[in-house]
């Protein structure tokens, strides 16, 4: 498809998931439009097709399943299913269905899907990016507020010499979960921007470290290199 052709389909995707929100702070709008942006990068860098990753960065989230929800692990089926309804009814090209499905499908931590295609692979990695760098850290903040959290264990907040528990401390979540993403990625360009971003979130823990007089120490060294990845809407 051609430049237009996309703009036209992208009002109609955007149009649709908006409407289709729920307010979960996580997965909001915004939390779309960040996947797409990545998505799109991504999909330049690494030479995906961009009309199966455009539709199904839009669509990923389509189906928002609570994270307490005992289905929470068949959301991205559920989204996959709900996405290539949608896409039948305003004719969006068939022969792209499956991609989109699959890559829809697989995008989940949860589902533990395997990719298995490139545009799978994407996907992704732009979800899982949205979860590392400033957005990252500040929406695993915001949730642990939510969820009445304690920011971190006051004696040691970096869980050197204790069970993490990310339900009861915001700061265990970069642990338990967060930084273990960078390992995920499935793309060099992901892999590379994942990176970058746990760089960031390593300052901010090194200059809480600072403010609590306990030293943050890294518990795994990541590779370092300039990021090649540009973010254009």
């Amino acid at each position: 498809m051609n430049q237009a052709e996309l703009i036209h389909w992208q009002k109609q995707f955007k149009a649709f998931v908006t409407e289709q929100m729920q307010q979960d702070p996580a997965h909001d709008i915004a939390h779309i439009q960040r996947v797409v942006t990545s998505g799109i990068a991504l999909a330049n860098k690494e030479n995906a097709d961009i009309n199966i990753v455009l539709p199904a960065c839009w669509l990923h989230d389509c189906v928002n399943v609570p994270k307490t929800s005992n289905l929470r692990a068949k959301g991205s089926i559920l989204s996959a299913d709900r996405a290539i309804e949608y896409l039948t009814e305003i004719k969006y090209p068939a022969h792209y269905f499956d991609a989109i499905h699959h890559a829809i499908a697989a995008h989940s931590y949860s589902a533990n899907i395997e990719t298995k295609t490139l545009e799978a692979k994407v996907v992704q990695d732009a979800d899982r990016l949205d979860a590392l760098g400033a957005v990252g850290m500040s929406r695993c903040l915001m949730l642990g507020a939510t969820w009445e959290s304690q920011l971190y264990h006051f004696e040691d907040p970096f869980g050197s010499n204790r069970p993490l528990d990310d339900k009861k401390y915001c700061i265990d979540h970069f642990f338990v979960k967060l930084q273990g993403l960078v390992d995920t990625m499935k793309t060099p360009a992901g892999s590379i921007e994942a990176q970058t971003r746990w760089q960031f979130m390593a300052l901010y823990l090194k200059q809480l470290g600072h403010e609590t007089g306990i030293d943050y120490q890294a518990k795994n060294k990541l590779k370092t290199g300039s990021s090649s990845f540009t973010l254009n809407r």
